[in-house]
């Protein structure tokens, strides 16, 4: 960012006395807010920075690192003492007062918009390194960052700052946020749905190459009737022999192939009957094998849809949540996780992974379903008795956008999963439940 903003966007935060708020939205963006009007990001991207004004509907990671437990300790309601641009660089400096039972505290939030060593650092007054959002080793540069080491400043750049100036400083950081989430929406939507449309290819890929279990179905019955003949005429077929001439139930003359390796009549019938089973297992397993592609066709063509829909970058970020340690001990294929407020909101993507959540939930464990229609199951987990507004609405929109095609507004019924009384298959009856309104497209 350049050094003439750096300075216009300093002089105007001096009006602020406050900070509401603070803490970290993504891995290098940290919000301060100092009013309803007024939510700052910093993002410390390293050769990338920006500041913009404007919020994000949902944060789905909830950040507790030791930088993120001490910026919201000595930033969340503090008093602004001074905002400067420290020693003629593209550095940031908030001094602050926390007021404590005993004794006030003095900090200081020290932004570098630096290039490659972009940081965010958490000084005290002596300007002691209390913590950062990056830790260097003197090793790696001639200048650490280290908790416990007083921190030096870094070496100035020779060059001459040009003048931009600016005609509105807030607006400039409001048309900043737009044009960034614009881009950053449009980038998310293209590569995402490039990569669910290869997924849906291979899947449709795999559906088309299913045999037919029509086909089978019909094999099936024709070994079992043909094993019901020879038993009905064990005294005059030959096992040996390779065909048998038999009269049908109906006295239509019939030619049988035998089955090879049959030592006796009864055999005969009996390896007519393990081929009619063995087609039967196989066509039994390909429709409840085509059941499931069809519903994960169908849940990314919903995907694709609601990635399609998506108004803000933060709402792709929730559909596709970074992977975890945690993540990667999931088993099941028929269950979607995401990630609101640190909160973890399951879908089942089929009636396999609805009945899946619906046995797995938790008694306490909030359970959504649309009203008086099929619909995606949706549990989030929680032991909390109220839960925010906005994470509701965000779970019953994943409810709806996973459910239906058709734009428009639905209810969502909610309840805790204790409430519900599982039936056959993924039906079920809910008592004690209330009821969101969702708009769609």
């Amino acid at each position: 960012m350049r050094y003439s903003y750096l300075k216009q966007i300093v002089g105007y935060m001096q009006r602020f006395g406050k900070i509401v708020a603070a803490y970290r939205y993504s891995d290098t963006g940290i919000r301060l807010v100092f009013d309803s009007d007024n939510t700052w990001n910093f993002d410390m991207a390293r050769g990338n920075s920006t500041i913009t004004i404007g919020e994000s509907v949902h944060r789905a990671k909830m950040y507790q690192a030791p930088f993120d437990v001490l910026l919201a300790k000595r930033f969340n309601r503090a008093s602004i003492t001074s905002v400067t641009l420290h020693n003629e660089d593209k550095i940031i400096r908030l001094a602050v007062t926390m007021s404590g039972a005993y004794k006030s505290e003095a900090t200081i939030l020290q932004l570098e918009f630096t290039g490659k060593h972009t940081n965010a650092i958490i000084l005290d007054k002596d300007e002691v390194v209390l913590e950062s959002l990056r830790h260097i080793d003197a090793d790696v540069s001639s200048r650490s960052v280290r908790v416990g080491q007083k921190l030096l400043n870094p070496p100035k750049l020779p060059f001459v700052p040009k003048e931009y100036p600016l005609a509105d400083v807030r607006a400039f950081l409001v048309e900043e946020f737009q044009r960034l989430g614009a881009e950053k929406l449009e980038r998310l939507k293209h590569e995402k749905t490039a990569l669910l449309n290869k997924r849906l290819a291979q899947l449709q890929k795999h559906l088309d190459a299913l045999e037919d279990e029509s086909a089978l179905m019909q094999e099936s019955q024709e070994s079992q009737h043909a094993g019901h003949l020879v038993l009905a005429n064990l005294g005059t077929i030959n096992p040996y022999a390779p065909f048998a001439e038999v009269s049908d139930f109906d006295g239509t003359a019939l030619r049988l192939e035998l089955p090879s390796g049959c030592s006796t009549a009864a055999g005969c019938a009996e390896a007519f009957f393990k081929r009619s089973k063995k087609a039967k297992q196989k066509a039994l397993g390909l429709h409840q094998e085509r059941r499931n592609l069809e519903a994960k066709i169908r849940h990314h063509k919903l995907f694709i849809q609601t990635l399609n829909e998506a108004k803000t970058p933060e709402e792709i970020t929730l559909l596709f949540p970074a992977k975890t340690a945690l993540s990667k001990l999931k088993t099941s294929d028929s269950v979607a996780e995401f990630w609101i407020e640190g909160v973890k909101v399951s879908l089942g993507k089929s009636e396999k992974g609805n009945i899946e959540l619906l046995r797995n939930a938790k008694a306490r464990d909030i359970w959504m379903h649309l009203k008086d229609r099929p619909s995606a199951h949706v549990v989030i987990t929680t032991d909390k008795q109220q839960l925010p507004e906005r994470l509701l609405e965000a779970a019953a929109k994943l409810c709806v956008d996973f459910s239906v095609f058709e734009k428009g507004r639905y209810l969502v019924d909610y309840t805790p999963r204790r409430e519900v009384k599982m039936g056959e298959g993924a039906n079920v009856l809910y008592t004690n439940y209330k009821t969101l309104s969702v708009e769609k497209g």
